[in-house]
């Protein structure tokens, strides 16, 4: 077993969501969505907990939860910018590991969390992520499930809202079903990079490739820098994005209560 290093988790959260406006105070079993997700934090044992707000109201909906929040500017282009400034005031030393678990995460479990600061430990690379085998064929084709492919040393080589890797002649006589005896990986949007590194990241300039998939981690490798990737030790439930995650969480929740 991969021992677990010391780490910090930051929570990057937007009260001024497009899809769901005011997303970090929604309810979710009578509590703020932001509040479940810095649960989710302190219970996988990092040393602090940071939430990285926008907006008074978060803060304040957090007050006596454990964790510590940073007011941060509310014109910050995305969440890595947020937490680079989360950082400055929080006076991490640049190899902090921290932890960026999104905000929309009411569910993601203790281990996963775990799993992604020990992955980054034991690379040399300057991030690490986590992802999960795809097991049906819709996932693969469905361009808001992020895949992936790695090399041999485990490191990401790409990502992409496409199919990849595609099965040339597999796809050429059925789309519908997996091919057998081949394998696909989604991405877990969850990160680790030491704190020097997220300040770097946040300094780089978005490259072409973020730019035509939408999607940041690009950014790093179109820059030349490695993320590695490892397998999450379990399911990551989906997150909070539109009304109609928020009730399905509501109804998983009290399915489990």
């Amino acid at each position: 077993m991969t021992e677990v290093p010391e780490f910090v988790v930051a929570i990057p959260a937007r009260y001024s969501a497009s899809r769901l406006p005011g997303k970090p105070l929604r309810l979710l079993g009578g509590e703020p969505l932001v509040l479940h997700v810095a649960r989710r934090a302190l219970a996988a044992g990092a040393r602090q907990v940071w939430v990285a707000a926008d907006d008074a109201r978060i803060g304040a909906a957090l007050a006596g939860s454990g964790v510590q929040v940073a007011m941060t500017s509310p014109m910050h282009a995305s969440g890595t910018d947020r937490l680079a400034e989360c950082a400055a005031q929080a006076g991490w030393s640049d190899d902090t590991i921290v932890v960026n678990l999104q905000g929309d995460e009411p569910f993601a479990p203790a281990s996963g969390i775990r799993a992604v600061a020990a992955a980054l430990a034991v690379s040399d690379a300057e991030m690490a992520t986590l992802a999960t085998p795809i097991l049906d064929v819709e996932t693969l084709f469905d361009p808001n499930a992020v895949k992936l492919v790695r090399g041999e040393n485990g490191d990401a080589l790409y990502f992409s809202r496409a199919p990849i890797p595609w099965p040339r002649d597999a796809f050429a006589r059925d789309r519908n079903t997996l091919p057998e005896g081949q394998h696909w990986l989604r991405h877990i949007g969850l990160y680790a990079y030491r704190a020097g590194f997220l300040r770097r990241f946040a300094a780089l300039s978005p490259g072409w490739l973020e730019r035509v998939e939408s999607l940041e981690q690009l950014r790093v490798l179109e820059a030349g820098f490695r993320i590695a990737v490892a397998l999450a030790p379990e399911e990551f439930p989906p997150g909070v994005d539109t009304p109609e995650d928020l009730a399905r969480a509501e109804a998983r929740l009290a399915a489990s209560a």
